[in-house]
């Protein structure tokens, strides 16, 4: 028998705020029962679980999100992102299209967005 993962668990300070943040990017719904001041909060669909934690993110995390946009491009998506709160942490594009950029979200917490399929030629 083997296991699987069931949620990543995230730490943060506000989870209902920070899985706030984070349905809007991935376009999935909060989970019914979550409130703001709840405890934790889950985004179902994407297996991503928020729970409360003291203490803030003081380091670069040791893991991450790469996002790939479905329905439009990296910088489109890095735009829209800016919007819903993300802060540009690095930017990896190069002349030729290729590359990424590294943003962190509400909390702190880096991700990167990558080139959509279509970018990518696939």
């Amino acid at each position: 028998m083997t296991s699987v993962i069931r949620h990543v668990t995230i730490d943060s300070l506000d989870p209902y705020r920070l899985a706030s943040f984070w349905s809007e990017v991935l376009g999935q719904p909060l989970h019914e029962e979550d409130f703001p001041g709840d405890p934790q909060a889950l985004i179902e669909a994407a297996g991503l679980l928020f729970v409360t934690v003291p203490e803030g993110k003081e380091r670069k995390n040791r893991i991450h999100f790469d996002l790939q946009p479905e329905d439009r491009t990296r910088d489109e998506e890095v735009e829209r992102l800016l919007a819903l709160g993300a802060t540009r942490v690095a930017d990896q594009r190069r002349p030729d299209g290729t590359g990424w950029v590294v943003l962190a979200d509400i909390e702190g917490n880096e991700f990167c967005v990558e080139r959509s399929k279509g970018e990518r030629g696939l």
